[in-house]
């Protein structure tokens, strides 16, 4: 028979969000959890429900207060605009708190253009739900997930972290898995961009390309 206690850290086990590979998280639903972000002056509650409803990009980054993270954050504020008009969301997600945050958006000219929510992870709970804690450090790889409205991951990138990302690239597929979302049977080209010809992929194209 299992003890009590056993038992108790048995439950404990099973109910800690479970750490995921890259390639099992493509068609998967986002993993329950809650956090508090940094947003527009203000702390809010950023949770798995939060995302359902519209298109979602989740940026991880290592740390606040880093010398890399702040020209990516620059980058996708200066691409913002491009990501509402898509109808996305942007979500910046590090480890640390949202209380560090906002000191962060406050002190630094780069951060201080986001307009979108600076999420705080410390308990590590989303970078070990989208694979990329660093458990030595504490911290996140640069990981990039795009998720559809219904709360379903369709892109995951992951770099390390001494390479900093370009967020056009993000914007670019993000159109590509709306296209695709909205078009089934088709798929999107290497180098598709939005306007240009898709695939019907069928017998007849075997062989053809």
């Amino acid at each position: 028979m299992i003890a009590t206690n056993e038992f108790s850290h048995l439950i404990v086990f099973l109910n800690q969000p479970k750490e995921m590979t890259m390639s099992s998280l493509i068609n998967t639903q986002v993993q329950p959890f809650k956090t508090q972000a940094f947003h527009n002056g203000k702390f809010v509650q950023v949770s798995n429900e939060t995302l359902k409803g519209e298109w979602s990009v989740l940026i991880f980054m290592p740390a606040a207060f880093t010398f890399n993270c702040p020209t990516e954050i620059e980058d996708a504020a200066d691409n913002y605009a491009a990501f509402q008009a898509a109808g996305a969301e942007v979500y910046i997600v590090t480890t640390d708190t949202h209380f560090s945050h906002k000191v962060w958006h406050e002190t630094s000219p780069a951060v201080g253009k986001a307009k979108f929510p600076l999420v705080g992870d410390p308990t590590h709970q989303l970078t070990r739900a989208f694979g990329v804690h660093i458990e030595e450090e504490g911290l996140a790889l640069r990981g990039t997930f795009i998720i559809n409205p219904e709360g379903m991951i369709k892109t995951a990138e992951v770099h390390s972290n001494e390479i900093a990302r370009d967020v056009s690239e993000t914007l670019r597929k993000l159109k590509a898995a709306q296209y695709t979302a909205a078009n089934p049977g088709q798929v999107c080209p290497a180098k598709w961009k939005e306007g240009a010809k898709t695939l019907a992929p069928s017998i007849d194209l075997v062989g053809k390309i």
